[in-house]
């Protein structure tokens, strides 16, 4: 754990590779990776990206239109690949991670 890693000075977090909201696996060490960011504003680092990632991925499953077990795949495999349409989709959409 960096030392002084919170708040607005927080630069990591360790995350789930799939996350619990797309039915992935729960907090042992194997199911976890360290997401880093520099010292960018809140909004634009990337532990928060992600959860923009993350609630367009569920939305999509959830509507249908996303198999879950890709959903599952791609985001393991490289979630910044859904960043942009992500972003795009949650301009109208209720984000978590938004700045």
């Amino acid at each position: 754990h960096p030392k002084g890693n919170a708040g607005r000075n927080q630069i990591c977090e360790l995350d789930h590779l799939v996350p619990l909201e797309l039915d992935g696996a729960d907090n042992r060490r194997e199911h976890l990776a360290p997401v880093r960011s520099s010292r960018r504003p809140a909004g634009q680092r990337y532990f928060k990206q992600k959860d923009v990632v993350e609630n367009y991925l569920t939305a999509q499953v959830k509507n249908g239109k996303m198999d879950l077990a890709e959903a599952q795949k791609e985001i393991a495999l490289d979630w910044t690949q859904f960043l942009d349409v992500a972003k795009g989709w949650c301009a109208t959409h209720r984000c978590r991670g938004e700045p």
